[in-house]
């Protein structure tokens, strides 16, 4: 699964599935042993947890950079390598 940024120990992946059907936009966030998995519109947390700070600070994260994470969705599910997305700072 190719990582698109990495913050504040916090990695984000996105899964690519070209040509099959996949559930709605969506990233997977790893904080040490924990994984959250967000929807992108709206930006929201849909399966799994993270610890309530990383938790803010990704959904801070998918807010500024949505369009960004949209593209890259098309992008792998077209076949595509995404592209890096700035990280939170």
């Amino acid at each position: 699964m190719p990582e698109i940024a990495r913050f504040f120990g916090i990695i984000i992946r996105m899964y690519a599935e070209p040509g099959a059907p996949h559930s709605r936009p969506h990233f997977h966030a790893y904080h040490q042993d924990s994984v959250g998995i967000y929807a992108v519109d709206p930006v929201e947390l849909i399966g799994g947890s993270l610890p309530r700070r990383e938790q803010r600070l990704v959904e801070a994260w998918a807010e500024l950079h949505q369009n960004e994470i949209l593209r890259n969705w098309e992008r792998l599910q077209s076949g595509q390598r995404p592209t890096a997305i700035e990280p939170l700072r």
